[in-house]
């Protein structure tokens, strides 16, 4: 946005800009080094002055709580649902049948090559399922 031969760099919120104080106030000064003034929302805060600095400042401190706030909700959220069961993670990509990939590489009769031919998955999802399986008793 030009205005008057200024330029001024608008933000709708504060919280899209940066995540954190520091973030927020390394952007600020090297926006004020280039003469550039950050207009948040409807108002114009001038972070080269005290007082454009402390609001910049404090609003940059809620951002940044705001953004703690969501990732600590985000973590209880998700330690509830593991409790519960219903976060269990990725599934694993070889059904059941599948599982016979361990007892046929025990076997010594296939390569990591075979099975993931025989199986059409790529060699390191062959070396993934057999570095989570026991190998079994022959």
């Amino acid at each position: 946005m030009q205005l008057c031969g200024k330029v001024t760099r608008l933000v709708p919120k504060l919280d899209r800009l940066a995540r954190s104080v520091p973030d927020a106030r390394d952007i600020a000064d090297k926006l004020a080094a280039r003469g550039i003034k950050l207009q948040l929302c409807s108002a114009i805060y001038d972070p080269t002055v005290p007082m454009g600095k402390l609001f910049f400042n404090i609003l940059a401190t809620f951002a940044e709580f705001q953004a703690d706030l969501i990732r600590m909700r985000t973590r209880e959220g998700m330690a509830v649902a593991r409790t519960k069961g219903k976060l269990r993670g990725k599934k694993p990509k070889l059904s059941e049948r599948q599982q016979q990939l361990r007892r046929m590489y025990d076997t010594g009769e296939y390569s990591i090559s075979d099975l993931a031919e025989v199986f059409s998955i790529p060699r390191p999802t062959v070396y993934r399922t057999l570095g989570r399986q026991a190998p079994t008793a022959a």
